[in-house]
């Protein structure tokens, strides 16, 4: 493992110009050891679509929020929210830090290297890149199975005579999947100008659902809105309020993306981390708008439930609008923006993947972490990204709840990467030892926010484990722990036969650290 890439300072040249940011980005590249590979399409505004879109939070408010209102109603999904915002606003904070530190599309696994002391390095900087791959394999699935079941639930509700079938949305879901693939790969020159395209879609498109259901939907009193305690979960009161907690939190996971992207963005040092703080201010906010529609607009709470759609909030813009039309089209706006979202997932995904294989830390590392020199994106990373998406979509034709289990491992996945790499940021600065901060930085707050960041994600990960109703059955049960305990000690096996051998943190490239010896 290399200790070369901490050993300079870095140059503060926070501009905007393209030449600067050039001149930078390759700056970042040599002192990290690290080769440029892809090209730099990315400047800020594509950047912060890319991230802002990918985190879709008021979009998927409206499909996850019944485990926050079984937990506690609206004050679990109001108050319970803004600690989430603040809560991800710390967190986003302490990675936007060593983003700036470290542009890298290893993200957490090469600063986990960086930051550990020596004789843990190797080990915590591959476990941090297993369980983040294995995340980012869940929420690029994620995606592609929201949009295929919306997509199916719409069929419901237009056509009272449609055979509902398992395996009809996972066609669906491949459908999605192969869109995602097609912007991924044969337009990926274009998908900065569409990423700036989905930013204007993604605050037209709340505003297009927002205002119909303000307007035509049966109100509900501020009472029931701000004050009223649901208890329906059957949790004692005041730990329903934390298992609630999920719903908020996961709307708020994937903004490290921008992370995985530095690679092919301009300024990165500068850039990613703007785009990944200014994406959790924009989704904050149209979050917190959207849980107070909807819990002004609920209707009829037991019919939006009991849905035959399978999704209640279709039901709730069918109560709205009193029209199958108007609640498809308010409908089809959600699918369309999370289906957008799946293409930054896809990217994020594969180039983490394709990061962490470059360093040798998964099985079949050699192929995983080629470029193709046509597009200059890492082909094989996005296939495999693909395959893994597939397959996990064979889980649904059986079970909905044992797909749901697998999805639910992004928050895992995610979140313990997040605890390893804030905590290992915090120790260094505990310790004293030098920390060479790049241009955007939290100053003499950064230990208060690191500490805060890392106690709110130890919260919501150990309750994202929690199912989200008792008494608990198989089908109720949240199968999210076996899953990615089982993956986490598949992969730990792996690493102890095979993966301590060939993974010595990042590597380094003998090219690049020969051209700056000439230099």
């Amino acid at each position: 493992m290399t200790k070369e890439a901490e050993a300079a300072p870095y140059n503060d040249n926070d501009t905007d110009s393209s030449s600067a940011g050039n001149s930078q980005d390759e700056a970042d590249m040599h002192r990290m050891g690290k080769a440029q590979q892809t090209r730099r399409n990315f400047g800020l505004i594509p950047m912060l679509g890319f991230t802002t879109i990918m985190l879709c939070s008021w979009e998927s408010a409206y499909p996850f929020f019944l485990t926050g209102f079984i937990n506690g109603g609206g004050p679990t999904l109001i108050y319970g929210y803004l600690f989430c915002w603040l809560g991800s606003l710390a967190t986003c904070a302490s990675i936007s830090e060593m983003a700036s530190m470290y542009p890298t599309s290893g993200g957490q696994y090469h600063w986990v290297a960086l930051l550990s002391p020596p004789r843990y390095a190797n080990f915590l900087s591959w476990l941090t890149g297993w369980v983040s791959a294995i995340g980012w394999q869940a929420g690029a699935s994620s995606g592609t199975f929201l949009g295929g079941t919306l997509i199916q639930g719409l069929l419901v509700l237009n056509d009272p005579s449609y055979n509902y079938k398992r395996w009809h949305g996972t066609l669906l879901l491949y459908a999605v999947l192969l869109v995602a693939l097609f912007v991924n790969t044969i337009l990926i020159k274009l998908l900065p100008y569409l990423e700036g395209l989905i930013l204007v879609l993604h605050i037209a498109g709340f505003f297009g659902i927002l205002i119909p259901l303000v307007h035509l939907a049966p109100m509900s009193s501020a009472q029931f809105v701000f004050a009223d305690f649901l208890e329906a979960s059957g949790y004692p009161t005041g730990l329903n309020f934390f298992v609630g907690l999920t719903t908020s939190a996961v709307l708020f996971i994937g903004y490290d993306g921008a992370a995985h992207m530095a690679e092919e963005v301009k300024n990165a040092a500068v850039n990613v981390p703007r785009s990944m703080f200014f994406t959790i201010w924009i989704n904050g906010a149209l979050g917190l708008a959207t849980f107070i529609a909807l819990l002004y607009s609920i209707g009829d709470i037991d019919a939006a439930i009991s849905s035959p759609t399978g999704w209640p909030f279709t039901e709730i813009f069918y109560q709205a609008t009193r029209s199958k039309g108007g609640a498809t089209a308010m409908t089809s706006v959600l699918i369309v923006l999370i289906v957008c979202a799946t293409f930054g997932y896809i990217a994020s995904a594969s180039r983490q993947l394709w990061a962490f294989a470059r360093d040798r830390g998964v099985p079949g590392w050699q192929l995983i972490s080629k470029v193709d020199h046509k597009f200059a994106i890492p082909l094989f990373a996005i296939g495999v990204t693909a395959i893994c998406n597939a397959l996990l979509a064979l889980i649904n034709i059986g079970s909905t709840v044992a797909f749901n289990a697998i999805i639910s491992v992004l928050a895992a996945g995610l979140f313990s990467s997040y605890l390893i790499t804030i905590g290992l940021l915090i120790r260094k600065r505990l310790v004293g030892e030098p920390l060479y901060f790049g241009p955007w930085h939290l100053g003499r707050w950064g230990l208060t926010i690191n500490i805060f960041a890392w106690l709110y994600t130890l919260l919501v990960m150990v309750f994202s484990f929690f199912p989200p109703a008792i008494p608990v059955t198989a089908v109720s049960m949240n199968w999210s722990c076996v899953v990615f305990g089982g993956v986490v000690i598949f992969g730990l096996v792996y690493y102890a036969v095979i993966g301590r051998k060939q993974y010595n943190g990042p590597v380094i490239d003998r090219r690049v650290v020969e051209s700056r010896r000439t230099d």
